[in-house]
């Protein structure tokens, strides 16, 4: 494969498909995403976006939970502009079909979530992700400048690198030709030659053993600007969500979703304590990073594997109608949560940090954007609120492409970029040194990079990398 574009988008996304319907309006535009189309971190989204809609609601109370959550780690002129120019892009993706929950006075049916002082989460039921996905993969189907291939897998961005030349981080002059991509039908390894290259791939959940994110999320994107010598910022800054639903073995775990308890659930321990109240006055409904490290303290201290999230204070009607796919997954495996608590434990979840971006989504590298959860903005902080990452997606998609429309980088001669080199690679005759190594790799992020952390557990990591890197 030898093929050419205006702009190449990687990934499939909210931030992927955001940005390539508007550059389309500037040229042609190819998205390419390692599986199917439809299957990205935004698809297995269930909360929703949020967004200042009604009073008493207002952007100033937004800005204030984003900060709190934040830990102190936020850059408040990101969160102001996020959330600010955040409310035109949902009406945005309303314009272009997106089904919201409504009331029956024709109003949407806000829900609330840990960390937010007001109900302003939209949501399409359990399953907000999914209907963004089918709204903007309709639209794009439908554009003629935009081309999907799907089972391409990005091998690497074309520096000039790959030219001879020797390239370091913040060299001036840095630029982007483009990407090698692998056939995963054929195994061929072949390029897109492009003027402006969009990573819009998503986070690393499959770092860890457990984690609520898909087995696409691998941090394909971050690793191809790293070596690249972009800049990667706040990496340590990874998410545990408090309630994926308990069940060894299952990769990914089943998130249920925090709207149940904005909804009136509790987690109580296998005692029926309420133990979240001990830690925060928020209970339940305090920011995710404060209810997951309270869980990990009750299951230190009580031996227990999980804790249990009582749903009874949700009448079974509003449960039945506002959280059908928890409901029929749960019942799937013999759990009733409108007669029985649900078993539930922290999971990896969203990476805060990832490759660094200016307000524009602009990586240094001239010709490379990224958007979404692959990113470092500054919005998050050291730990995101609730439903502000599909947020933060559709605005850094918007000001990407509007900013790469107006700033293409100069045409040049792709009959000049080389073929992949592929020496030094090797196909494994043993594939089990592939998915040990992986498991090793899960197993360690997971005992020492985890939800509590010291000296001692990360320089234990560090030098167990190191072994797995020297063996590969």
């Amino acid at each position: 494969m030898r093929a050419k574009t205006d702009f190449l988008v990687i990934g499939s996304g909210i931030a992927g498909l955001g940005f390539a319907l508007k550059a389309a309006e500037a040229g042609k535009v190819m998205v390419m995403t390692k599986v199917r189309s439809d299957e990205t971190n935004t698809k297995y989204a269930q909360g929703g976006i949020a967004a200042v809609t009604y009073s008493p609601d207002s952007i100033e109370k937004h800005i204030a939970d984003t900060l709190d959550a934040g830990a102190g780690c936020c850059d408040e002129r990101i969160v102001r502009m996020v959330i600010t120019e955040g409310i035109e892009r949902v009406n945005e993706l309303i314009a272009w079909g997106a089904r919201f929950d409504r009331k029956n006075d024709g109003t949407f049916d806000l829900a609330r979530e840990g960390g937010h002082t007001e109900s302003r989460i939209l949501h399409a039921r359990d399953s907000t992700g999914a209907e963004i996905e089918r709204t903007l993969l309709e639209q794009v189907e439908q554009h003629p400048n935009i081309t999907v291939y799907q089972h391409l897998f990005a091998v690497d961005l074309i520096t000039q690198h790959h030219f001879g030349v020797e390239v370091s981080r913040g060299m001036p002059g840095l630029r982007c030709y483009g990407a090698y991509v692998l056939d995963t039908n054929t195994g061929e390894v072949g390029l897109v030659a492009s003027r402006v290259v969009l990573i819009a791939t998503g986070g690393a959940g499959q770092l860890y053993r457990v984690t609520t994110n898909p087995l696409i999320a691998t941090g394909d994107g971050i690793a191809m600007v790293d070596r690249a010598q972009g800049h990667l910022a706040d990496m340590e800054f990874i998410q545990f969500h408090p309630t994926a639903l308990y069940k060894p073995g299952h990769n990914p775990a089943f998130l249920i979703s925090e709207a149940v308890r904005g909804a009136g659930a509790v987690l109580r321990n296998r005692e029926g304590h309420d133990f979240v109240l001990e830690e925060d006055q928020r209970g339940s409904l305090a920011p995710r990073d404060i209810v997951a490290r309270a869980i990990d303290h009750e299951l230190s201290r009580s031996g227990a594997e999980c804790v249990y999230l009582d749903c009874s204070a949700i009448r079974p009607e509003t449960f039945t109608t506002h959280f059908p796919a928890i409901l029929s997954r749960c019942r799937s495996l013999g759990i009733d949560p409108l007669h029985e608590p649900i078993p539930v434990a922290p999971a990896a979840h969203y990476l805060c940090g990832g490759i660094g971006v200016d307000d524009n989504g602009y990586t240094g590298i001239e010709g490379v954007y990224a958007a979404g959860e692959c990113t470092r903005t500054g919005l998050h902080g050291a730990n995101r609120l609730a439903s502000n990452s599909l947020l933060e997606a559709a605005v850094y998609a918007h000001r990407a492409a509007e900013h790469a429309s107006a700033h293409l980088p100069s045409p040049f001669d792709s009959d000049s970029i080389p073929v992949w080199n592929s020496q030094g690679t090797r196909i494994p005759r043993e594939q089990i040194l592939i998915s040990q190594t992986r498991r090793e790799l899960q197993s360690l992020m997971s005992a020492y990079v985890g939800i509590v952390r010291s000296d001692d557990r990360l320089r234990r990591a560090n030098e167990r990398v190191r072994m797995l890197l020297s063996e590969t």
